[in-house]
């Protein structure tokens, strides 16, 4: 089944079992039973966030816009008969009046206008284009710089009302540009405020060392997953906004490193689960099965929650005889669609590479599942068919993903993986991939390495204007590029609308992507340094490594509470450490 058909698939086995999904909300009593209604409560929030600059205008006159800083003010959401201090956008037949707005970090949601009393008794027809970049923003929907309205909707025509207020847009988004659509119209603004959807969750999780790039990369790389963290855990919330179930092991570990249990993994792992029976590869995708597995035994390994891990039981089990079923004299010969990450789509031997390496680590994590579970057998299975697969050690052809997965599965001595990682130094990272790299660089104990890479690499990002981290990103994109967060100098090259590949061309590429916190979790297990060596934290270990780091100093949530941590470097070279955890958690010190 390809991949089309089996989305088709999933979307057909949602709907059928809706009324499973959703969960018992309270009603006014005027609605009667609740059970008559099909309802859901929402977990998130929203908040309405006030523009902090005006990119451009389309006149500097004051002629067609005048008093845009008005829209920089706070406001309260009400439309009001004082019809003073408003903006004014106009248009005649020579001028077409726009202006753009940055609300100063990306976000999530939409649009709330609030409008005048215009001389023209009636609605007034706008266009609305969100962008995660300028250039975005500014776009128009073409085949030349692949602006699209995929999935979520950016980029439309409306009428706004006269003397009211008006809440538009569900996407992802930085900038907002409006444009008066009609000759002869005027409109009267009061406001143009964001609407932030989110999942309001402490952040129980910290990190704040000697170097203020890395503590901001850690920051950046929590909140792309908290943009991510909706009525499920998306990949992006621009574009597809699907549980994609390899987006959401990083993306999971950074949930466990910085929230904590959150109910959106369980609630996403299910709907997978619901919608893919097997024989089905999750996504259509065999790789992504395998995350599946991997990440169950994240979530058991970090909240111990028996209860959860027993209701997988009939699921779990099936799928690793099908993942043995796919071996076949030591090699995996799996089908589906076979994908590591978009870099090493076409390069079939170290996708080969990668998914021998996968299969290893799998069916590893759900041997130790089944005997938490009594399955004995299976257990047993899994541990035979590891054994055999690891008389087959195939090439990683120099392949920087495959040689990663490699050295984790102990198919390839961890420093040769470095070797072939540390190379070009970032060149051949993937955002989401990097993770992998860099965990690999670790069990090489190349700390101060991987520390660099992600400094240049992810930091790059940062460079070039970024507030939440990328789908993909090359170095090499630098060069004589201008930032997102500006209109392109004359000369410069605009880095969202030239580069990508496969699903991400051009300005459909996705500037917030949870696949691309990897450096977040990776700098609170290894510069920080905790470890979870028993399910549900019950036991850390905890070894820093500060690489030229000062210090380093951080939280760590877990189902006890939070363990506070500082490491201090001292003259001696030697490194300092205070823990404070709850009782109920041993810590054990490198």
């Amino acid at each position: 089944m390809n991949l089309k058909n089996q989305l088709l698939l999933n979307i057909g086995l949602l709907l059928a079992s809706s009324s499973s999904l959703l969960a018992q909300s309270v009603l006014p009593p005027v609605f009667g039973p609740a059970k008559n209604y099909l309802t859901e409560k929402d977990n998130r929030v929203k908040v309405y966030l006030t523009p902090q600059r005006i990119v451009w205008t389309s006149d500097s006159t004051g002629k067609y816009v005048s008093n845009a800083k008005r829209l920089l003010q706070a406001g309260n959401g009400q439309a009001e008969l004082i019809n003073t201090n408003l903006v004014e956008l106009r248009n005649d037949g020579d001028h077409k009046a726009s202006i753009l707005l940055d609300f100063g970090k990306e976000l999530h949601g939409g649009l709330q206008l609030v409008t005048g009393l215009m001389k023209k008794h009636g609605p007034v027809k706008i266009r609305v284009r969100f962008g995660e970049s300028v250039s975005e923003a500014m776009a128009d929907i073409d085949t030349i710089k692949g602006a699209t309205n995929d999935h979520a909707i950016r980029d439309f025509t409306l009428e706004v009302p006269w003397l009211g207020e008006l809440e538009i847009g569900n996407t992802g988004f930085r900038f907002v540009r409006i444009d008066l659509v009609d000759d002869n119209a005027e409109l009267l603004l009061k406001e143009a405020r964001a609407m932030f959807i989110f999942r309001d969750v402490p952040y129980l999780g910290s990190f704040k060392s000697s170097d203020e790039r890395l503590n901001k990369i850690w920051l950046t790389g929590a909140y792309t997953v908290q943009l991510n963290m909706q009525q499920y855990l998306w990949d992006g919330p621009k574009r597809d906004r699907l549980v994609w179930v390899g987006d959401m092991h990083p993306e999971v570990m950074t949930i466990n490193n910085v929230f904590g249990y959150n109910e959106v993994v369980p609630k996403s792992l299910d709907l997978i689960k619901s919608v893919t029976p097997l024989p089905a590869w999750m996504n259509g995708i065999s790789s992504y099965s395998m995350w599946w597995v991997r990440i169950q035994r994240e979530l058991y390994q970090y909240q111990g929650n028996l209860t959860y891990l027993k209701k997988q039981r009939d699921y779990l089990v099936p799928l690793l005889d099908l993942l043995v079923s796919k071996i076949k004299d030591g090699n995996e010969n799996l089908d589906g669609m076979r994908f590591l990450d978009w870099p090493t789509f076409a390069n079939k031997p170290a996708v080969h590479a990668g998914l021998q390496a996968m299969m290893v680590m799998t069916l590893t994590d759900g041997a130790q599942l089944c005997r938490v579970l009594g399955e004995t057998k299976t257990a047993e299975k899994c541990e035979a068919t590891i054994k055999e697969m690891k008389k087959h050690i195939p090439d990683a052809v120099n392949n920087k993903q495959a040689a990663s997965l490699m050295a984790l599965a102990g198919l390839m001595p961890a420093k040769k993986a470095d070797d072939i990682i540390s190379l070009g130094q970032t060149k051949g990272f993937s955002t989401f991939y990097g993770y992998y790299m860099l965990e690999a660089k670790a069990k090489a104990g190349n700390y101060e390495g991987a520390i660099n890479n992600i400094r240049d690499y992810w930091g790059g990002m940062l460079d070039m204007g970024a507030t939440t981290f990328w789908e993909d990103f090359d170095l090499s994109w630098m060069k004589n590029a201008g930032r997102i967060d500006e209109l392109l100098p004359a000369g410069k090259i605009d880095i969202h609308a030239t580069y990508g590949a496969y699903s991400y061309k051009k300005l459909r590429h996705s500037l917030s992507h949870g696949w691309a916190s990897g450096p977040t979790s990776w700098l609170t297990e290894n510069v920080l340094g905790v470890k979870v060596m028993e399910p549900g934290c019950r036991v850390l270990k905890i070894v820093p490594h500060l690489g030229d780091l000062r210090f380093v100093e951080g939280t760590f949530p877990t189902p006890y509470g939070v363990v506070k941590i500082k490491h201090t470097k001292l003259a001696n070279g030697k490194i300092e450490s205070k823990i404070e955890a709850p009782k109920e958690i041993k810590i054990i010190k490198g």
